[in-house]
């Protein structure tokens, strides 16, 4: 059964395209998560620069999805949420990807 994960796009007010996830990205899913990379990366590369793939509201990454993150290193930038960082960290994906932290959330 595939784990929950949502997929959307918005555009930054520069007009660029980001990819926002939602959930955890695992073996179930991880052909959803490299597709919707590969079209947002397709429609984004007309004005230039990387895609950003806003990971602050995943929870989980397996090495699945880290190996996507990979593939795509030359094409994206993320934004992670703090439990996420050491794991970006430690694979060595934040040595060719531009990782910022996610905002926190505001308080309620």
């Amino acid at each position: 059964m595939p784990t929950s994960l949502s997929l959307d796009t918005a555009r930054r007010d520069d007009g660029k395209l980001v990819l926002i996830a939602t959930g955890e990205i695992d073996l179930s899913n991880v052909d959803a998560f490299n597709n919707a990379i590969s079209t947002v990366s397709s429609e984004g590369s007309g004005r230039g620069g990387k895609v950003t793939v806003d990971l602050s509201a995943v929870d989980y990454l397996d090495s699945a999805a880290i190996n996507v993150l990979f593939a795509r290193a030359d094409h994206i930038s993320l934004v992670a949420q703090p439990l996420l960082m050491s794991l970006l960290h430690i694979s060595g994906l934040s040595e060719l990807v531009t990782v910022e932290p996610a905002a926190p959330a505001p308080e309620g």
